[in-house]
């Protein structure tokens, strides 16, 4: 038995924030919506999945944002993924360099803390900043 790899990351929303959620994760991050299977979108939320990383939102109607617990998102081109946050108006708090990555924090509109990661090396294969 072998745990290899994360399918994906579901983080909470509070109920009818699904137009919120696109403009942060389509709009800011540059993320694709995947249509939520049908028996599936009835609960609300919104997916977003792209090769290598997906993110579910799932409604939660006691809602709290993950304020310390949070996915460490890697990207291409950090500086120009932290001015079109604060252009949208989610304020970033850059933070000390990790061994290999600088990196920075942002909160989508709910509150949910997202990790910013750039690789100090080379970009990885096939990425287009």
């Amino acid at each position: 038995m072998k745990v290899y790899a994360i399918e994906h990351v579901q983080l909470a929303m509070p109920p009818n924030g699904e137009e919120s959620a696109r403009a942060f994760y389509v709009g800011v991050l540059g993320l694709t919506e995947r249509p939520k299977p049908p028996r599936l979108a009835e609960r609300g939320g919104v997916w977003f999945e792209q090769e290598g990383l997906k993110i579910h939102l799932g409604v939660q109607s006691d809602f709290r944002p993950a304020m310390k617990a949070h996915p460490a998102l890697l990207v291409a081109g950090l500086d120009e993924l932290i001015r079109r946050c604060e252009e949208a108006g989610a304020p970033v708090d850059r933070d000390e360099p990790l061994d290999g990555f600088r990196r920075a924090y942002v909160n989508d509109p709910f509150g949910n803390r997202i990790e910013l990661m750039e690789p100090v090396e080379a970009t990885p294969k096939g990425i287009k900043t």
